[in-house]
């Protein structure tokens, strides 16, 4: 199994574990580090130490770097391990990279959510050409929903090949959220962190999730992000609104420049993925341009307006459960405004049923790839 970022690391370190404990497998986990310190955050979550660390991670590192450092190093890696299968997830560069690499070396490649198209080749960038050069390459392809499904047979993909499990995250979700409130230490370390990085009563009071760091919103994009999340602050007063920021500069930026001096607006380091979760649990929405929140938040029955004009996960849309709001600055305030003001409205996208499965696509990889390797 390689990954490189926090995304692929809350989508698959659960499946790992899985695979690790049966004794049909002998299990390695390679990270390239892609996203070093928010990828080590989660490996910690879930108490695991990769056995291959490429640590390609570097200062100013660009989509070059990353592709051909992860690919360059996978050579080595695939020649010394001599795997029978390689498994990714997604859409990264490090999925794309280890794709590759297993393709370069005649390994067969099993995607994990496989099949999320936009069909437009720059949004996401540079996620949507990722996937689809990884689907022409898999061999396996575990697909989250039907609608996934029928892209890849759209693309010819042989039927035999393809998978319909679920998504992992709702597996990681429950799994984790299990865990931390089974645990009265678990707990009480998670309250008092937040309450010290808070400041206010987030358990009794409303308020927000924001997460942005896709490329597509940099420069004009986030700053009518930023604007829009400012107005919201001033006109519901009541309301809180919780954003852990991304390191990315071209995020941190405009957000410390035009949200710091609110006071119903909380700018907050990014968090591990078990206190993101728990406040996932207790926030009145999300605001996001993420994927993966796309598939959790309703899972919890909290309604998510997503800061993109398209996205890979139409299911949500169509189920009622995600609404697409773009970086438009009106369009934001119109529709965060809605769901504060109108409790119908806000009572149809909670209350809607979540395409993304039941907890149990893991198991269900695990025994695919169990039949597949014989």
């Amino acid at each position: 199994m390689i990954f490189g970022t926090r995304p692929e690391a809350i989508k698959m370190c659960n499946l790992f574990l899985y695979l690790k404990k049966d004794n049909s497998f002998n299990s390695k986990l390679c990270v390239s580090g892609q996203h070093r310190s928010m990828l080590d955050q989660v490996l910690n979550s879930f108490d695991l130490e990769p056995d291959i660390d490429l640590n390609i991670m570097k200062s100013n590192q660009d989509l070059f770097d990353v592709t051909s450092n992860t690919l360059t190093a996978l050579k080595e890696v695939i020649k010394k391990e001599k795997p029978n299968l390689i498994i990714v997830h997604g859409d990264t560069t490090t999925a794309l990279s280890a794709a590759m690499a297993a393709f370069y070396n005649n390994v067969p490649v099993a995607h994990v959510e496989a099949g999320l198209r936009t069909y437009n080749i720059n949004r996401p960038y540079p996620e949507e050409f990722n996937r689809q050069i990884i689907g022409k390459i898999a061999s396996i392809h575990f697909a989250p929903t039907e609608s996934a499904k029928l892209n890849l047979i759209n693309e010819k993909v042989n039927k035999e090949n393809i998978h319909v499990t679920g998504n992992t995250v709702i597996d990681a979700l429950f799994y984790m959220l299990d865990h931390i409130e089974s645990s009265d230490s678990e707990l009480n370390e998670i309250n008092n962190l937040l309450t010290t990085n808070l400041g206010f009563d987030w358990i009794e009071k409303e308020f927000i999730l924001i997460t942005g760091h896709r490329r597509e919103n940099f420069g004009e994009g986030f700053l009518n992000i930023c604007e829009a999340i400012k107005t919201l602050a001033q006109d519901h007063p009541e309301m809180n609104f919780i954003y852990p920021v991304h390191l990315n500069p071209n995020v941190k930026d405009p957000v410390l420049r035009i949200l710091s001096n609110e006071s119903n607006i909380y700018l907050i380091e990014p968090l591990d993925y078990k206190p993101f979760i728990f406040l996932l649990k207790h926030c009145f929405l999300v605001l996001t341009d993420s994927g993966g929140i796309q598939e959790e938040a309703p899972s919890l029955g909290k309604p998510v307006l997503v800061m993109r004009d398209e996205t890979e996960r139409p299911e949500a849309v169509d189920a009622g459960t995600v609404k697409l709001v773009g970086a438009s600055k009106k369009e934001i305030i119109s529709s965060v405004s809605e769901l504060i003001k109108n409790k119908k409205s806000y009572e149809v996208m909670s209350e809607s049923i979540n395409p993304y499965g039941d907890g149990k696509a893991v198991m269900r990889i695990v025994n695919i790839i169990k039949e597949y390797l014989g």
